[in-house]
């Protein structure tokens, strides 16, 4: 079955919060075309990069009647409009286009870290190269007393009886 087909209204802003209202069929790659200043006229000119608002369709002609609309609001309606959905006025597609770093855990890597494979701590807990040392895993043992279990780390029971 086909991926259903959506049409977006969005709106732009420069730093200085002039305003651009278009419509797109790909806002995903119509905001990459705006930050890259490839799309040639007004938003080139006055740098407007920064995607405050959209809206999303199913039929291109809501869509294109949706932006005729807004275009045809006032200034200040279009402001509370974009304050509706993104109070602090922060980039919605910041971010996009820019390659993705896995982000795996230290500890769950299989590559070696570098040097002899051993990490060294300093007095701090620290490892050398700065960051906090692995968690040490300490095994539990049960401990049973007036009839309730609990939790013990095994490390407190064997310092305790030696």
């Amino acid at each position: 079955m086909r991926e259903e087909k959506l049409y977006y209204v969005y709106i732009m802003a420069s730093r200085s919060l002039t305003l651009y209202t278009g419509v797109t069929g790909d806002i995903y790659h119509r905001a990459l075309q705006h930050k890259a200043g490839e799309i040639e006229g007004f938003t080139k000119k006055y740098h407007i990069n920064r995607l405050v608002y959209y809206e999303t369709f199913k039929y291109v002609n809501n869509a294109l009647a949706r932006e005729k609309q807004v275009k045809a609001w006032t200034r200040a309606k279009r402001l509370a409009l974009i304050k509706t959905m993104n109070p602090a006025w922060q980039d919605l597609a910041e971010g996009w286009g820019e390659p993705t770093r896995l982000q795996i855990p230290r500890f769950a890597r299989d590559d070696k870290p570098k040097g002899d494979g051993q990490r060294k701590e300093n007095d701090n807990g620290k490892d050398e190269e700065g960051g906090n040392s692995p968690a040490k895993a300490v095994p539990l043992q049960s401990k049973i007393s007036n009839g309730t279990a609990e939790a013990t780390p095994l490390q407190s029971i064997i310092t305790k009886t030696a």
